[in-house]
């Protein structure tokens, strides 16, 4: 299998790492993903979390394997953390929803700290990607914490009918859900439709204006020429008196 690295920079050397002091026991404290969407077909943001070390030792790295129905993914820049995507020659080509055929997929991607996270704080890293069509499918991103000392592999996901709150070092799991008008782009189809509703609604007060604004108009006009008729006849009574 052949497998290309593409390493992407981030921003300044020096920056610092986000980090929150972490208060929960460590049974709550696994690598998670939040999904901002979970609709099929959506585009979603996935933020993985990571609070504690390896048995007290800082963390170092973070290795996250993608599913086969997600050739694509794009990470976000991190500045606390180098990043790079693990890629890998498919068995058959696919095609894109563009109508492009692809060859290779992003197997993994790897979040290397630039300073060890320190056991006992926490630090984000996002993924955006395309969310598959099937409805219910669970997808599984098995993650790699490596440590100065050690390493956990949260890579465990729960066999039929199995509690997955039993698990001891649960993979990180997005379940995937019906769309309910969010179209490919997430939410982006529903503001869409948002924003055409508010430029109809400003464009049908305008026109309102633009009504009243005239029948006001005439109204003026009409009171102007009135009071000229009224004028013409009090000149013309004058002169027949």
């Amino acid at each position: 299998m052949q497998i290309r690295r593409f390493t992407l920079p981030t921003l300044g050397a020096t920056a610092a790492l986000g980090i929150v002091a972490l208060t929960a026991g460590a049974a709550s404290a696994h690598v998670t993903v939040t999904p901002n969407t979970t609709a099929a077909g959506a585009y979603a943001v996935l933020t993985f979390s990571v609070g504690h070390g390896c048995e007290g030792s800082p963390t170092t790295s973070l290795a996250i394997q993608m599913p086969e129905s997600i050739p694509e993914v794009t990470p976000t820049v991190n500045p606390g953390w180098d990043v790079e995507k693990v890629s890998e020659q498919l068995a058959e080509p696919i095609t894109d929803e563009h109508g492009n055929e692809v060859t290779e997929r992003t197997a993994q991607v790897v979040y290397t700290a630039k300073t060890p996270l320190a056991d006992g704080y926490r630090d984000t890293v996002e993924l955006s990607v395309q969310l598959p069509d099937e409805v219910g499918d669970t997808l599984a991103f098995p993650v790699v914490q490596t440590c100065e000392k050690g390493k956990t592999d949260w890579t465990e996901t729960a066999a039929e009918g199995q509690d997955p709150e039993a698990l001891a070092n649960p993979a990180p799991v997005v379940t995937i859900t019906e769309a309910t008008g969010e179209g490919h782009h997430g939410g982006a189809a529903e503001s869409d439709e948002k924003s055409d509703d508010a430029a109809t609604e400003k464009a049908d007060a305008k026109d309102d204006d633009g009504d009243g604004n005239g029948l006001a108009i005439g109204g003026l006009v009409a009171g102007i020429g009135g009071l000229a008729l009224g004028g013409l006849a009090l000149a013309r009574s004058g002169k027949k008196a």
